[in-house]
């Protein structure tokens, strides 16, 4: 809350009280300053939603998909992205996504895939550290 101060009162006519009105003008100047640039949550929720939303590969993953051949589109992607916020929408940490006889390894608490599968790697495999599955 800013205060309004009579600056022509007796009181401020002192080098300290001098010293002391432009500080305090100062001060109003950040807080106005620091108000304007307040932003509502749900603004700023959104943004910090928006930054997390692409999906981010670990070295592993990207050796596995180059030496699985692997390619993925942007519609892929953005599948993959949906499944991710589908998982992190129900509390889960690490998931086993499968999409087109595919697989990966997702860390949905960091939003970083941390390997790839191809049909022939899936199979009679045991997936471990992973708390949920999603099929795409």
């Amino acid at each position: 809350m800013v205060q309004q101060v009579n600056f022509n009162d007796p009181m401020f006519n002192s080098a300290e009280s001098v010293q002391n009105q432009a500080q305090l003008q100062v001060i109003q100047q950040q807080a106005s300053k620091a108000a304007e640039a307040v932003q509502p949550f749900d603004t700023v929720l959104q943004t910090t939603v928006d930054k997390g939303a692409a999906l981010k590969f670990s070295a592993h993953a990207k050796e596995r998909l180059s030496l699985r051949n692997i390619s993925l589109s942007p519609e892929d992607m953005a599948r993959m992205t949906e499944a991710v916020n589908k998982a992190a929408a129900k509390g889960a940490r690490q998931s086993l996504l499968v999409m087109d006889h595919q697989a990966f390894i997702v860390s949905v608490t960091n939003r970083t895939v941390i390997t790839a599968l191809d049909g022939g790697s899936m199979k009679e495999n045991v997936f471990t550290n992973i708390d949920s599955a999603v099929i795409v």
